[in-house]
């Protein structure tokens, strides 16, 4: 059974049947595939067929414009986006695209109509991430979860997650895994984040532990030693993180049967890869932890048994 004949049964499974569009949403899977390529696996593992080319759509469409926000000097950053941005919204309005990916993500708002509001959304605060370059607060930290992490995040869980959450539980939980989870992130990309002029980490938050940036680079660790104070302020954003990610495991009760599994395999990998960071502590100066290969397969094997 090849990855292409699977793929075409979900597109044939989620209603997708006229040949560009078929095509348009395969441009996206080989998007995503080449940059999220663990994620996307994951993702065929766990997903009913029929849900998949539509999760493949928004990922798509969401790496997409990371990689506008995120990709050259910050001039050019600004004016990819506000076209990209143009463009979609046009696109929203009109109901139809010239570009795959657009093309793709509006077939799937049809399936989804709720999506709509969610890209909506999501185009009004990513422009966040253009003009990051760090933190000083805790609650500065807070308000780029609200104002990236969690509406990008949403483009998924808006398909992944109840019709209506008219109480507001599920997105809160969303918000709880975002939190959590992008912390981890920062954690495990310090080194590079700082090298760019924009550590994930709040600027107080280092001050707390007699730290400055500069501590925070590879060149901080000279034969076998480490700024004191180092491996504790790792420790306390790691345990932060993984406070929240364990709180966001009853998230996944509040999905539909099928789609629990993907979401459960997703926290337990990011609370792997924080058990990996935590033992690595200072190390992670030299490079971002990755989970145990056989405990994130034996997580996917246990999921795809539900």
């Amino acid at each position: 059974m090849t990855g292409v004949s699977t793929w075409g049964r979900s597109l044939t499974a989620a209603g997708i049947r006229e040949p560009r569009l078929r095509d348009d949403y395969s441009q996206g899977r080989r998007l995503v595939s080449r940059f999220r390529r663990s994620s996307y696996l994951a993702a065929r593992l766990l997903l009913p067929p029929e849900t998949l080319p539509h999760v493949v759509a928004a990922t798509a469409f969401m790496h997409h414009g990371d990689n506008l926000l995120d990709t050259g000097p910050k001039q050019q950053r600004i004016e990819a986006w506000a076209s990209w941005e143009q463009r979609v919204r046009k696109a929203l309005a009109q109901g139809a695209a010239d570009e795959p990916l657009i093309r793709a993500l509006l077939h799937t708002i049809t399936a989804y109509p709720r999506l709509h509001g969610t890209v909506e959304e999501y185009l009004a605060t990513a422009h966040t991430d253009l003009d990051f370059t760090g933190f000083t607060s805790e609650a500065d930290y807070q308000s780029y979860v609200d104002s990236y992490s969690l509406p990008s995040f949403m483009l998924l869980a808006t398909l992944l997650g109840p019709e209506r959450d008219d109480d507001g539980r599920y997105r809160a939980m969303c918000r709880t895994l975002m939190a959590g989870s992008q912390r981890l992130d920062f954690v495990n990309d310090l080194a590079e984040d700082t090298a760019e002029g924009r550590p994930g980490i709040p600027s107080e938050t280092l001050a707390r532990f007699s730290l400055t940036p500069t501590d925070l680079t590879p060149t901080a660790l000279t034969a076998g030693h480490e700024p004191p104070g180092l491996r504790e302020l790792l420790a306390h954003e790691i345990e932060t993180a993984r406070t929240d990610l364990r709180k966001a495991q009853e998230l996944s009760a509040q999905l539909p049967p099928l789609n629990q599994p993907l979401l459960t395999a997703f926290t337990e990998i990011e609370l792997l890869t924080a058990d990996t960071a935590l033992t690595r502590g200072p190390t992670l100066l030299h490079g971002s932890a990755r989970p145990p290969l056989l405990a994130t397969l034996r997580i996917l094997r246990e999921q795809r048994r539900r």
